[in-house]
């Protein structure tokens, strides 16, 4: 039986195996079903990581993230956990074709942003089309940027994106916003952002520089262009959730209703033995920094709990 199981590989899974390995847990396996790193390797550029001042690619970024955390004897295994069972004092891991027991489990399978399916959004993504604004928008420093969305994300991120690019256009397909009434109070009263109501996006150009336009139906069905390098996109996020969810189609332990995992500031959830850190959980910022913070916060718990 393993004193600690972590399953996902990306900032919080090995920041937890680095915290909960170094910190004495003899008997530590982190479940990855690819190669450890997370979303956020295949990020083009990072450059707000604490600590490192040379711009990198979010491949270069995670590597030493592996050398170090399995240094100190975490071990991987490539491979996909389907199900989570609570089974008296201890957790079974449910495979393909095996099942693995548990002492604790700490659940780090993240989140993922929803595309919004238009024409070069693929393509284009990393290359002028991102979903964090606090990660990217700094690229776009003076220069004018689309948003695609009418929740509390689009409008909090627009009005951010403000205070770095000349000019935000807010694009959303409705005539009215998903958001809190004072947000979208500030967000008409900012001279900077250009909303574009009752609107479709078609189709996002670009080369082999990246985004160079959006092209949009309006409300009487004209197709029109804006020239601009950046688009952001935010309709919202699927929570990796799965591993969660029991026969019966409930979840093992308390979710909110976006599906994100309820924790304490420990990381703790109302399972004992059971946590979850990073993009997954309630609240999260999702940033990396915060995630690899989560990581280490459950380890030091569940260290605690063994000791």
């Amino acid at each position: 039986m393993l004193d600690l199981a972590i399953i996902g590989g990306g900032p919080a899974g090995l920041s937890c195996g680095l915290y909960a390995s170094r910190g004495g847990i003899k008997n530590v396996t982190l479940f990855e079903k690819g190669l450890p790193g997370g979303a956020i390797a295949s990020s083009s550029e990072i450059e707000n990581y604490p600590g490192i001042e040379k711009v990198q690619s979010g491949m270069e970024f995670m590597e030493p993230w592996n050398n170090q955390c399995f240094r100190f004897g975490l071990k991987h295994e490539m491979k996909e956990v389907q199900q989570i069972i609570k089974k008296d004092d201890y957790f079974i891991l449910k495979f393909h074709n095996e099942e693995i027991k548990s002492k604790n489990v700490v659940v780090c399978t993240g989140s993922t942003p929803k595309r919004a399916g238009i024409k070069g959004e693929d393509e284009f993504y990393g290359r002028g089309v991102s979903n964090c604004a606090t990660c990217d928008g700094f690229f776009y420093k003076d220069k004018e940027v689309a948003i695609i969305g009418g929740g509390d994300t689009a409008l909090e991120e627009a009005l951010y994106l403000t205070d770095i690019c000349s000019k935000v256009y807010l694009i959303h397909r409705r005539d009215k916003f998903r958001a809190a009434p004072s947000t979208v109070e500030k967000i008409k009263q900012n001279s900077k952002i250009e909303l574009i109501l009752e609107a479709k996006v078609t189709e996002i150009l670009g080369d082999n520089m990246g985004v160079n336009a959006i092209k949009y139906q309006d409300k009487n069905d004209n197709i029109k262009e804006i020239k601009l390098p950046g688009i952001f996109v935010f309709i919202g996020m699927d929570i990796n959730n799965e591993v969660l969810k029991q026969d019966d189609d409930s979840f093992l332990c308390k979710v909110n209703t976006l599906g994100e995992i309820i924790v304490d500031l420990n990381m703790k959830t109302n399972i004992k033995g059971l946590y979850c850190a990073g993009d997954m959980r309630s609240e999260a910022p999702r940033q990396v920094v915060c995630a690899a913070s989560d990581g280490a916060t459950a380890a030091l718990q569940v260290i605690s709990s063994l000791h």
